[in-house]
């Protein structure tokens, strides 16, 4: 096996394709139709959500193997979740069902752009009840990399569950890839969890963010690109640098690669990270190049904010490969 500090380490682990992803599933309520204000709506249409879901969903449709490790509530909620998650093919052999009080986390947004408004449900939050106990249960032997979210180290005990989760990776040989996923409304401060972050960041061979969480992680947006190649300086790790309508910087091995966006009409702005790390682990799997890679991850983005809901909006390869053959971008690189 490569070493665990080379980049070969990494993209053999995704070129593995089979995932194990730590994080929250959620239901996501959607407006219907397109461009109706939540508070006007008559209709809502409900599908999967949770960014962690949401990236297993985008997996799956792209040829992977994914397996969602997580938390649901012993309710009617629960079991929807359970069930979209078998709809798009998703693993939940390692997801434990909690009774009592924790629910699911619930998000109620709209396909309008002007004002858009995405409402968060996590009081009593379910996801947050993962324990060390369920991640030593994961048989990390069937998978080749291991995937986390960054939401799921905002509160206890699926913190400590999720670093030791960490280790457990580790020790099995799968490399680690993490999406920073920065969503303050989680955390008890945000102190706390510029310390944690930055903790799971260093833990990690591939991070992903765009250029307002490394910001955050280095205490200012002025200082987030250099946050970024300062993780990248660890030898055989990958820093994805992202910065929206200006295209993304992939940092690695000391080199700086800079890809464009393929622009669309978008309906709504969520969702774009799931799909992109989706696209980009897949592509690699596929055999693309980092660059081809980071470009194809972009196209996704790009499709799933052009369509209303998130897990239902992520590309096949057909859509993906579709969609590039007939636009003309990517732009420049910003």
């Amino acid at each position: 096996m490569p070493g665990r500090n080379s980049l070969s380490h990494l993209i053999d682990g995704i070129k593995g394709n089979r995932f194990a992803v730590f994080g929250r599933a959620g239901m996501d309520m959607f407006a219907d139709p397109v461009g109706v204000k939540s508070e006007r709506a008559d209709m809502f249409r409900a599908d999967l959500g949770g960014s962690s879901a949401n990236i297993c969903a985008g997996l799956v449709k792209l040829g992977s193997q994914a397996s969602l490790i997580t938390s649901v509530s012993d309710d009617a909620v629960g079991r929807f979740c359970l069930n979209k998650l078998h709809h798009y093919g998703v693993d939940t052999s390692f997801i434990r069902v909690v009774g009592g009080e924790y629910r699911m986390s619930l998000a109620v947004y709209e396909s309008c752009i002007e004002d858009f408004q995405n409402v968060i449900y996590r009081n009593g939050a379910v996801d947050f009840q993962v324990t060390e106990d369920d991640m030593d249960r994961v048989d990390y032997g069937r998978f080749s990399a291991a995937i986390s979210a960054g939401t799921v180290f905002a509160a206890e005990p699926s913190r400590s569950a999720t670093f030791r989760a960490f280790d457990n990776a580790r020790k099995a040989g799968l490399p680690v890839i993490f999406d920073i996923d920065y969503r303050p409304y989680s955390w008890p401060s945000a102190q706390v969890a510029a310390d944690v972050l930055s903790r799971a960041g260093e833990a990690s061979d591939m991070i992903v963010g765009n250029d307002e969480e490394f910001g955050f992680m280095a205490g200012g947006i002025e200082k987030g690109f250099h946050k970024a190649c300062d993780l990248a300086e660890k030898p055989g790790r990958i820093v994805i640098y992202k910065m929206g309508e200006k295209g993304a910087v992939t940092l690695t091995d000391g080199q700086e690669i800079h890809t464009g966006i393929y622009p669309v009409t978008a309906v709504k702005p969520n969702g774009a990270g799931d799909s992109f790390m989706a696209g980009l682990l897949a592509s690699i799997a596929a055999g693309h190049s980092l660059e081809q890679a980071v470009l194809r991850g972009s196209a996704c983005a790009s499709i799933v904010v052009s369509k209303p809901g998130c897990a239902p909006a992520m590309p096949t390869t057909e859509d993906l490969d579709a969609f590039l053959a007939s636009h003309p971008g990517p732009t420049a690189a910003g």
